[in-house]
Order: structure tokens, then sequence, then C-alpha cells
């Protein structure tokens, strides 16, 4: 026997909690559903007869007096068959075409919109007529039982729904809560929208209003921002991309906002407010701006919070990223110091930007500051100085090897700043016959000028005793001459002394078949080279160490001086460090009171 067909029943209360719990985030949607119900059955009518009137009436349970919520519009209707159809199937909606596909002229498209009213109403009732139809009522009960009847014939076609609220849900349908609700989303309906005989609506896009001139526009558009944003915004910014009929405004924050922190847009559909907490409309690295758009042609997801994600809306991103950037540019051109003042703000934001842009990255380098081993400079400036530019990837290696650079003639920039050294490394994009590399201690030391032979006899002694002092500190000492006069001693620790450090550090501590594997694959010239304890012989105290008889006293300045030079790298001392350290602090101490007591 063929296998008999069976329909799904549908539990309507488990279908309204989920609704509740995972698709809406709050039993306030209710009404924007409703108005967008009433908004694309006006808009349905209108294409059958341009001069059909446009009127949307709710009444809160004041005005209605029996406790119920009733919002009245003009628009198309349903007959019967429709709302057997319709209103009585899940998922079904009028707003496809026959091949299932979503209309574009209407707000809603998933058929599931009246639901929303069952998390604040035990019970539907829709009075609805289409054309000359008969008058069709249906009541839906969240049990998940409805009736249909006809009623009394209405004066002209279109719909009235009627909530009667569940227990303790009487305040959505207050006129306070309805009031605010109805002002949220549709306040920019072009529509007339009342609450008990009051408009709510405004009729015009805030960014389409006349205004008398260009400066009258701007300040009413800041006046605006300054409501959403509860501040004064840096600036406004007009945006549009056709192709998904959007339009609106974005605002410059007056504050730094992280590349972490989530930009939230107030975005409408076809005038109606989807949401004021919308995310991806605008690029990633556009976090300094909050904007307001309205947009026909973008598709909202099922639960109208936010944008689905299609070429469309990703295309219409990288517009608004243009228009951003356009705005950048020519506020560099035409107003520097505001670019300035912009910049001391949002500084993060344009160096993310111009790791994508060369536009931005123009910008960057001709009007952002660096930390340079000649003072803060802009890039731009300092290229012209420098045609090899060099950079550390760490504030605390700039800091220790700047006055350093400088002294050699060497273009130094910190790196270490986030974005920093990235930007350093495009810089090519402008110049491309401009070099730039990572600084290493080890090549600074090629800078240094050699003693010359009698100086280099003379210190052989010290070398010796420096040596055989460093040799359990793994790091190889050197005596060169260079400038300033006043640091006695550099710690220099190159790529290579890096990668050795890590890798008699990997090889100590594993064990068992790790540690065999690596001693069988680790070559002993990996391992040879050391950091360089860089001895100042212009510096006095050097000088006259190199020429002390008192193998001891060496000893214990060589100590010290490489205590010293590791802080003033601000590198962390290991504690057998800070041991030995302390040692020669104290031993000099002692053979200071014992030549002083003699």
């Amino acid at each position: 026997m063929p296998p008999m067909q069976h329909t799904f029943h549908v539990d309507l209360r488990g279908i309204v909690d989920l609704l509740s719990r995972h698709l809406y985030s709050s039993p306030r949607v209710y009404l924007r559903e409703l108005l967008q119900n009433s908004v694309d059955a006006i808009t349905a009518r209108l294409a059958a007869d341009a001069t059909a009137p446009t009127r949307i009436l709710i009444e809160p349970r004041e005005t209605t007096g029996d406790g119920t919520l009733r919002i009245h519009d003009t628009g198309i209707g349903l007959t019967e068959p429709q709302v057997h159809e319709l209103l009585a199937t899940i998922g079904n909606s009028a707003k496809r075409d026959e091949f299932g596909f979503a209309r574009h002229d209407f707000l809603g498209q998933f058929g599931i919109g009246l639901l929303s009213c069952f998390l604040v109403a035990d019970e539907i009732e829709v009075i609805t007529r289409c054309g000359d139809a008969e008058t069709v009522v249906w009541r839906g009960h969240a049990d998940g039982h409805y009736t249909v009847e006809h009623g009394p014939r209405r004066e002209e076609p279109g719909t009235t729904v009627v909530l009667r609220a569940r227990r303790d849900f009487d305040h959505w349908l207050g006129a306070s809560t309805v009031v605010e609700l109805v002002r949220h989303y549709g306040e920019l309906l072009p529509y007339d929208v009342r609450v008990g005989g009051e408009p709510v609506t405004e009729g015009v896009l805030p960014w389409h209003a006349e205004h008398p001139d260009p400066q009258t526009r701007r300040e009413a558009l800041l006046r605006y921002g300054e409501r959403l944003l509860d501040t004064p915004p840096f600036d406004v910014i007009d945006l549009e991309v056709p192709e998904a009929g959007l339009s609106g405004v974005a605002y410059v924050l007056p504050y730094e906002a992280g590349p972490g922190d989530r930009a939230r847009h107030r975005v409408y559909l076809k005038r109606m407010l989807m949401g004021d907490r919308v995310e991806k409309v605008m690029p990633d690295w556009a976090f300094f701006t909050r904007c307001v758009v309205n947009a026909d042609e973008l598709r909202p997801t099922a639960s109208r919070e936010q944008l689905y994600e299609d070429d469309l809306l990703e295309s219409t991103r990288e517009a608004l990223g243009a228009q951003l950037r356009a705005w950048l540019v020519r506020l560099a051109s035409t107003s520097p110091e505001r670019l300035a003042a912009f910049l001391r703000v949002h500084h993060h934001g344009v160096m993310g930007l111009a790791l994508h842009d060369v536009e931005m990255l123009r910008v960057v380098d001709e009007w952002v500051e660096f930390e340079t081993s000649e003072g803060s400079v802009c890039l731009g400036e300092f290229r012209r100085r420098h045609r090899v530019i060099h950079y550390t990837s760490s504030v605390e290696e700039f800091q220790q090897l700047a006055g350093i650079a400088a002294a050699q003639g060497i273009g130094l920039v910190n790196g270490g700043y986030s974005y920093h050294g990235d930007i350093l490394q495009r810089l090519h994009r402008l110049d491309p016959g401009l070099v730039v590399r990572r600084l290493d201690p080890d090549d600074l030391a090629t800078r240094f000028d050699a003693l010359d032979s009698a100086a280099e006899l003379a210190a052989r002694d010290f070398l010796a005793t420096a040596r055989e002092t460093l040799d359990e500190r793994d790091c190889k000492p050197v005596l060169r001459a260079f400038s300033p006069a006043s640091l006695p001693v550099l710690y220099l620790e190159g790529k290579d002394a890096r990668l050795a450090a890590d890798l008699r550090t990997a090889r100590e501590e594993a064990d068992g078949i790790w540690g065999e594997l690596l001693e069988d694959n680790i070559a002993e010239e990996d391992l040879r080279a050391r950091p360089l304890l860089v001895f100042n012989h212009r510096n006095p105290l050097v000088a006259r160490l190199t020429s002390t008889l008192d193998a001891r006293v060496v000893a214990l300045s060589v100590e010290a001086l490489y205590g010293y030079a590791l802080l003033t790298g601000n590198r962390a001392l290991r504690p057998a460090e800070v041991t030995a350290v302390n040692g020669a602090f104290l031993g000099l101490v002692e053979h200071a009171i014992h030549r002083g007591g003699r």
C-alpha cells in the first residue's frame, strides 16, 4: 500500500514562545508589525487606486474604553478566502508574487508578523473588507483555534485589528506606551498616522527637509544628531546609495570609539524604523560613526531587527565607505585644523583605514605625527629627510635606542603602537624608492666606531675579565666608541641572539622523546649567537674602567653595568640577575669603604 500522507500539527503556544524568546527581542515589536501590515495594505490599495485615502488610526485601551487596542487602516483589506489562506497559515504571506518571491513594495515578507501580537494578547480580532466584498471578522486565539464570520459592513475598505491583552500585559496597550512605540517606529512614515486623534508622523525625512541655505540645513541635522547621540556630534556627512534606495546621514562621534566597539546604527526600511541597534551597515573600520539611513531595497532578517547579508548589502557598505573616505580627504584639503581635531580623537580609526586605502594612507602620511628619533614628526616630512627608515617593534626598544640612533644619524620610528609598524611597511605605496626596515640591534652595533690598536691593547685585560663575568649571563662584551658619551653601556639583542636563546631554553626544558628530537635537530651554530653588552669607550667611567688593574673591581663593575643596561632598556631582570647585581653593588660599596678607611 502507498504511504499515507499526514499534516503537521502546530502548537501555537509553542510558536509564540519561540517568537518571544528567539526571534523578537521584546514584546514592543507587536506595534511595529501592526503598523507594517497597515502600511503594506495601504500601499497595495494605492497600486490599484492612486486616490485612495492613506490613514492609520490607533486607539489605545483608554480611548476604546473596553480595555482593547484598535488599529484602523484604509488599506486594501482581505476577502474571506484570503482570511482563511493568510491569517490561519503560519508563514504564508500575500506579499509574494506567484513564484513565491518577496514583492518589492512591501515592508513585511515573512507571513509571521501577526503572530507577534500574541506576545501581548490572548485574542486577536481582524475586521476587514476588500473592495465591495462583505466584511469578514476573524478571531484568533493563543490556544490555536480561530473563527470566521461575516460582520456589519464597514463604511469603507480597510482593516481593523483588535487586541485583548494577556494577563499582566495591559500596560502594552496603554496610551503612553502606544504613543511612544508608534512615534519610535513610525514617525517618518509618509502616511497620516494618529494615536487617539493626535498625529505622530512628520511626513518628511530629516535629511530631505527643505531649508533656506546649506548652513541652516547642516545646523538642523546636527541638532537632530544631538538628540540621537545625547551629545553634539563632531560632524555630519550625507550618505546616498541609489542602487539600494538608501539615503541618510552619518554622524562622526565626538569621542573615541574602539575597533572592538559594536557600531550600531538607526535604519529605516521604506521609512519604517527597523531598529536603532542595527549592525553591519557601515564598514568595520568606520567605528567612529553612527548613521541614520532609510533604504528601500535592502532586505531585513525574519525578526526585522538586522539586515540580511547579501551582495547588495556588501556593495552598499563599500559605497558608504567610499563616501566616508571622500569626507576625510575633503577635510584634509579644505579644513586642516578640523582634520587635526578629528585625528586627535579618531586617529586609531583612520590608521586602521589606511591599512586598506591609499587615500587614507596619504592622510596619515601628511597629518598624523609619529614618535621618531627626531621627535614627533609626520611621516611625509620624516621620509623627506631619510630615504632609509628604520623602526622598532616595541615601545621599550624605541625608548632604549632612539637617542643612540639619532646620534648615529639613523632615522628611527617607533613602530610599537597599534597599526604603526604596518603603516610604515605600506609607505612604499606612496614612495616606491623609500626603504623601510625593522632595526636589528646587531646592525646598530656595526655603526659604532672601533677603537684604535693602542686602546684595544690597553683594554685587553678588561675584556678578558668582562667575558669571564658575563659568560654566566650568555652575553658577549664588546668595546666600541659611540655617541652619546653620557651612555656608558648598551645591551643589544639581535634576532639571531633571540632565536638562539629560545632554542637553548627549549632544549633545556624538553625531556624524553622531545628532548632527543631537539638534540638531533638543533645545530650548534644556531646556539652560538649571544646578546651584546657594548661598552662605550667615550664614556669617562668606562674609559677609566678599561685601565683598572684590580680584576675584582672590574668584575663587580661589569656585573653592575650589565644590570644597569637591562634596566635602562626596560628589560626584566631574572632572579639570578637581581642577585648578581645586588652582590655587585654591595661589593663596590665595600671596596669604596675599604679604600676610604686606609
